[in-house]
């Protein structure tokens, strides 16, 4: 496969696949009513982890479609996500909702033991979807930017 811009496209959708299965694995177990979700003990802890891990993994997208892509010098990781809006990458409202994962994974490890189950709770029964939308923006972008091979060339390498 040809490439238009020097995208690590592999590590990308590598990432990408993390996200899909963390984020499967958490709507298999996560019950849909507090009381139930409350009572889950280690299975709860799994949940944040694998929140963490897939929020990390969107975090080391942006990072790397900035650095790929020299954007900018980003002096945050909230302007890893502000480049990528401005660059067209994906809508400011996908950039919001980035932000708020971002949040989200600083209240589960930085303060993991004093997080407020309710409010979290409450926030992956509803925005599970984000996930999904974040993983179609960047699959959409790879789509404009990473070149498909010619009909041809694959019918010349099958011979």
């Amino acid at each position: 496969m040809t490439r238009k811009r020097n995208l690590r496209t592999e590590l990308i959708r590598s990432k990408m696949v993390d996200i899909e299965d963390s984020v499967s694995l958490v709507e298999a177990n996560l019950p849909s009513s507090f009381e139930e979700f409350s009572q889950l003990g280690l299975v709860k802890d799994g949940i944040y982890k694998r929140m963490e891990f897939a929020i990390e993994n969107i975090i080391d997208i942006c990072s790397i479609i900035n650095s790929d892509l020299h954007l900018s010098v980003p002096e945050s990781e909230e302007s890893f996500v502000e480049n990528l809006a401005n660059a067209g990458i994906f809508t400011q409202n996908m950039a919001e909702k980035t932000r708020r994962m971002k949040g989200f994974r600083n209240i589960i490890v930085h303060r993991y033991g004093k997080i407020d189950d309710i409010l979290a709770h409450k926030i992956l029964t509803e925005h599970m979807e984000d996930f999904y939308e974040f993983i179609e923006s960047i699959e959409q972008f790879l789509g404009r930017n990473v070149e498909q091979p010619d009909r041809k060339d694959l019918g010349a390498k099958s011979k």
